[in-house]
């Protein structure tokens, strides 16, 4: 029986411990307060769908695993991997490290060099997984024996993976669609309709497609389930929580305010400053992003970004 350790007990990390007992593994989940299980079973996160009794849940780093399965905030990412044991690693956290303007496989090469990795991405709510409801993902890995060799202990036919060698697009796509999905959201919240939200979504996308050939992605990806599947699923549904953060924003609420209203962290309130700074390194155009970015800080009230994207001079698409 294959053994994996499922570091992360969000509602994300939970789903996937759920997901990989269901293919016979054994699974251990480590999180940060193991004693906050709940009497069903669950953990706060993920409430409704109690964890199995035999997957344990500890607050203590194991010694030996076959697969490393991570789902730890991007901004906290580097202060876990040091204590991984030596096994492969599956990243499933999505962002820019705001210190570094890193990806996530770029920290793990930084920070522990000697594991293999990959990065998990796609179209995907966490309550859904827990459910057994069917979905699709991709990872990435520079090579693809790599995520072959990672996608099969952990795939089924209610979760089908699909590999890509295509790090830095299947990245982007991840990080890029929170902060459009934030943009979605206020578009929405601020009462502007479904026309401009739809413009919206396909402008983000055209734009995080320049800015992945500037970095040497494949703009391509950004067909698949890492780029349009998982910024159409975050960009019109309201159990994504940048969806949410922007609803509340478009509504009026301040960003603090917003922010404690989610049962989670809403990436790209942290990746749209790292997005648009790697951006204007790159010397790429990203009118959303940056509007967001602006909004965000605060030195763009929501009328003055709506004014801005509005304003544009017309181009050829």
């Amino acid at each position: 029986m294959t053994n994996i350790t499922v570091f992360g007990a969000g509602a994300w990390g939970c789903a996937l411990a759920l997901h990989i007992h269901k293919t016979g593994a054994n699974v251990r989940l480590w999180a940060r307060n193991p004693s906050a299980r709940l009497p069903s079973g669950a953990m706060p996160r993920l409430r409704d769908h109690p964890l199995p009794a035999d997957i344990t849940v500890s607050d203590t780093f194991p010694v030996t695993t076959d697969l490393s399965v991570v789902v730890i905030p991007v901004q906290h990412l580097a202060s876990v991997l040091p204590h991984l044991p030596q096994a492969p690693v599956l990243l499933c956290c999505k962002g820019i490290e705001q210190t570094t303007l890193d990806f996530p496989l770029e920290i793990l090469a930084r920070v522990r060099p000697d594991l293999k990795g990959a990065f998990l991405s796609g179209p995907n709510f966490a309550h859904e997984i827990a459910a057994g409801l069917p979905a699709a993902a991709v990872i990435a890995a520079t090579q693809h024996e790599t995520a072959q060799h990672i996608a099969e202990p952990i795939s089924s036919p209610l979760f089908r993976l699909y590999t890509s060698t295509d790090c830095t697009g299947v990245q982007l796509g991840g990080a890029a669609k929170n902060v459009i999905a934030i943009a979605a959201g206020a578009t929405m919240g601020a009462g502007l309709g479904e026309n401009a939200r739809a413009a919206l979504i396909t402008r983000g996308l055209a734009e995080t497609g320049r800015l992945a050939t500037a970095l040497g992605g494949q703009p391509a990806t950004l067909s698949g389930l890492a780029g349009i599947g998982d910024l159409l699923l975050t960009c019109t549904s309201p159990a994504s929580r940048n969806y949410r953060m922007g609803l509340a924003l478009g509504q009026g609420s301040r960003k603090e305010e917003a922010l404690t209203t989610l049962p989670g962290v809403a990436e790209g309130v942290t990746t749209a400053s790292a997005l648009l700074s790697i951006a204007r390194r790159h010397n790429v155009h990203v009118p959303i992003t940056e509007t967001i970015a602006s909004f965000l800080s605060g030195s763009l009230t929501l009328a003055q970004a709506q004014d801005k994207l509005l304003s544009r001079p017309p181009g050829f698409e």
